[in-house]
């Protein structure tokens, strides 16, 4: 459920632009992600930096597609997004005391620090590659096919990667006794 409320932005962005146009679908995304980030608060009183982070790069960049009326801003957001969230995954290898992905699923699981550092590197790379294959997907295609690719092979191959680390995880979880269910 979490997945489905973390990506509703772009579900309705996806939707503005097959009913409108790019800059209707803009605009749209960034009152997604304001309701995403109340929403959020309203039910939790936190808010996720995730969001946060994802609000404040779809006004800078949405709002300069609006303005300048240049589609291309709004093309980089994926990226943008990817690439500073890998960055922040990649530098808290080294700073904090605790990988990111510890400090996210810490609370809920238990493993030995190399694998966490192992999950905390893989997230790394798919942010960076996911950012990189937005990247080459806006540059050599066109806007259609990046909506398409936005909603469906981002969050495909999203899909795909956290169901390859479920599998990945699993055989480092803890095996359980009757005794402890």
């Amino acid at each position: 459920m979490k997945l489905l409320f973390d990506f509703f932005p772009i579900l309705f962005f996806f939707i503005a632009y097959k009913v409108y146009d790019i800059y209707v679908a803009t605009a749209v995304a960034i009152a997604a992600s304001v309701i995403q980030v109340l929403v959020h608060w309203l039910r939790t009183r936190k808010i996720e930096t995730m969001h946060l982070m994802t609000l404040v790069i779809i006004l800078v960049f949405g709002g300069l597609t609006l303005y300048l009326q240049d589609e291309q801003f709004i093309k980089w957001k994926p990226t943008v997004v990817n690439w500073l969230f890998g960055s922040v995954f990649l530098a808290s290898q080294w700073l904090g005391g605790k990988t990111m992905i510890e400090r996210m699923m810490g609370g809920k699981l238990s493993m030995p620090s190399a694998v966490w550092r192992t999950l905390n590197l893989s997230w790394t790379l798919f942010f960076f590659l996911i950012g990189g294959v937005n990247y080459f997907v806006m540059s050599y295609f066109s806007t259609d096919t990046w909506v398409n690719f936005k909603l469906f092979g981002m969050l495909g191959l999203t899909f795909l990667f956290v169901l390859l680390q479920s599998i990945y995880l699993s055989r480092h979880l803890p095996e359980t006794t009757a005794e402890e269910e």
